[in-house]
């Protein structure tokens, strides 16, 4: 059964100036205001944490078709008893959900909110409390550590906005899915409307590189048709200044494997003698990269264009790259770009994993048959897959490699010294790029001035350096997009310990309420 949509309450008797203002606002679709002032975006938040604990507490790891589809049941009662109509689009078991405020105005715009709901896997011995799927609260400790305490005050208290909330995809992603439920419920409770057509989609395999949301999307394009595309995934900058960015990285993933003898050998008999295809490896990744950590893979870089005024922009977000290295603990950087954002705007080339025998009590005297690296890309809307698989395969010829396309016959291990193989494809999602003056941008800028400041600006990012599925969405819908990410950047997203600040989901519901209640 689904909730009619959020009325407004007979007017009561006004001056006649105050009625042409009022009718001057309700010609805009707006809200009463387009601001939700701080206390009740505490107000309204606090009313939503016990939903958000409940929400937690449901595995959500795509892997699992079955508690995804838990998850979508409770999100599709939660968004129906705020008013929304809802629908599960079909996706092999694991369905993505589809919400909707009915009273669609054709005089308004209609906007899309992206989000997700499943979450990264977890590894429950890692994490410092008694299950990632148990959320609890914590403070910082006196050690500058993190404390678990009591959450009786999160649902009936005083509310710290440094305390934090610890699960898995307490962040990435229910945690905007949360924070947009509290707005409605703050619009609901001003007695407003949007002033755009509210349209929600939820993806449920965004975690595994959204392998299936072109299809959905393009299964039930009537029905996601939209002006414009939100994304909110991601972290905020680290100053908590609202964030806008306007593009993605994309992924690809890569596996690279030297061949030694047809198995391991005795490394007393054989060391000398027959060559470690470890060392080979580690000689061949190398040399795609010189001590700078610039790839060297010849064309790696060449496609990438950054104007003048690009990077100005990058110059101006507010990065403290000295708290970054320590919060790292590195010593320096690589020298990719000139600072932190001009560093996620060209192509990377990451080693994420190398095995080659073993180490440790199972360690051997041998000279192993094999090595195999695992890569991850991140690709740039100049620099696909294809293109940069294609330079690294090449580079691999050149030095003295002959590639096969398995493990190598006895005919080409007689001809050939140095054998490898290489494969590499997308991981699902594509980079995407967009122009930071454009309608969507100047609107989502406006919007988060009008409620934040303009003193300090909201940070505007070029392109964000992790990887969301928005070219596969743009694609379909072609629609513009912008990226507005709500979390704290230290909120250990994809790793154990994954938290939300609490001080991010009130500017969350914040941020929400003041998008939907600004004409685009």
């Amino acid at each position: 059964m689904h909730l009619p949509l959020l009325h407004r309450p007979a007017p009561r008797p006004r001056t006649l100036l105050a009625l042409l203002a009022a009718a001057l606002i309700a010609g805009t679709g707006l809200a009463q205001a387009a601001d939700l002032p701080q206390a009740e975006a505490e107000r309204h938040a606090q009313a939503s944490y016990r939903e958000y604990f409940e929400l937690l507490s449901l595995p959500n790891d795509a892997i699992v078709p079955e508690d995804i589809r838990k998850n979508v049941d409770w999100l599709a009662k939660a968004f129906e008893k705020r008013g929304f109509a809802t629908r599960q689009l079909d996706n092999d078991g694991k369905p993505m959900l589809y919400a909707e405020l009915p009273g669609r105005d054709p005089a308004r715009k209609t906007v899309l909110f992206y989000m997700h709901l499943d979450g990264q896997p977890v590894i429950p011995a890692q994490w410092a409390q008694k299950s990632p799927w148990t959320p609890v609260l914590k403070r910082r400790a006196a050690d500058g550590g993190w404390e678990e305490i009591d959450a009786a005050p999160l649902f009936d208290g005083p509310v710290d906005p440094e305390w934090r909330v610890f699960g898995r995809a307490s962040a990435d992603d229910k945690g905007p899915i949360m924070m947009m439920l509290a707005a409605i419920d703050a619009l609901k409770a001003a007695g407003g409307t949007p002033a755009v057509n509210v349209k929600v989609i939820l993806d449920s395999e965004e975690e595994k590189g959204s392998p299936s949301i072109a299809k959905v999307m393009q299964a039930h394009r009537e029905l996601l048709a939209c002006d414009a595309i939100v994304i909110h995934d991601g972290p905020m900058h680290a100053t908590n200044r609202p964030t806008l960015v306007f593009g993605n990285r994309g992924a690809a993933e890569a596996r690279l494997t030297v061949y030694g003898a047809k198995v391991p050998l005795h490394s007393g008999h054989y060391g000398n003698y027959a060559p470690n295809p470890a060392q080979r490896l580690a000689t061949l990744l190398a040399s795609m990269k010189n001590e700078q950590g610039r790839v060297t893979v010849a064309g790696y870089y060449d496609r990438v264009r950054i104007s003048a005024a690009d990077r100005q922009v990058m110059a101006a977000v507010p990065d403290d790259e000295t708290a970054l290295r320590r919060r790292l603990g590195i010593a320096r950087t690589d020298k990719v770009g000139a600072n932190y954002q001009e560093a996620m705007q060209y192509p990377s080339l990451n080693v994420r994993g190398m095995a080659s025998a073993a180490v440790g009590d199972k360690v051997a005297n041998i000279v192993p048959d094999r090595a195999v690296a695992e890569l991850d890309l991140r690709t740039t809307p100049d620099s696909d897959a294809a293109y940069l698989g294609a330079l690294i395969e090449k580079h691999i010829v050149k030095q003295g490699y002959h590639l096969v396309k398995g493990t190598p016959s006895d005919e080409d291990r007689a001809r050939y010294d140095k054998l490898a193989t290489f494969s590499y494809q997308s991981e699902g999602a594509d980079a995407a790029g967009a122009p930071i003056d454009s309608a969507i941008g100047r609107w989502a800028y406006k919007s988060l001035t009008d409620s934040f400041g303009a003193t300090p600006a909201p940070v505007r990012i070029r392109m964000m350096g992790g990887t969301v599925p928005t070219a596969e969405i743009v694609k379909v819908l072609q629609v513009p997009f912008a990226i507005v990410p709500l979390v704290n950047a230290d909120n250990n997203q994809h790793a154990a310990n994954e938290n939300l600040r609490l001080g991010n989901y009130v500017s969350g519901v914040r941020t929400i309420y003041s998008l939907m209640t600004h004409p685009l």
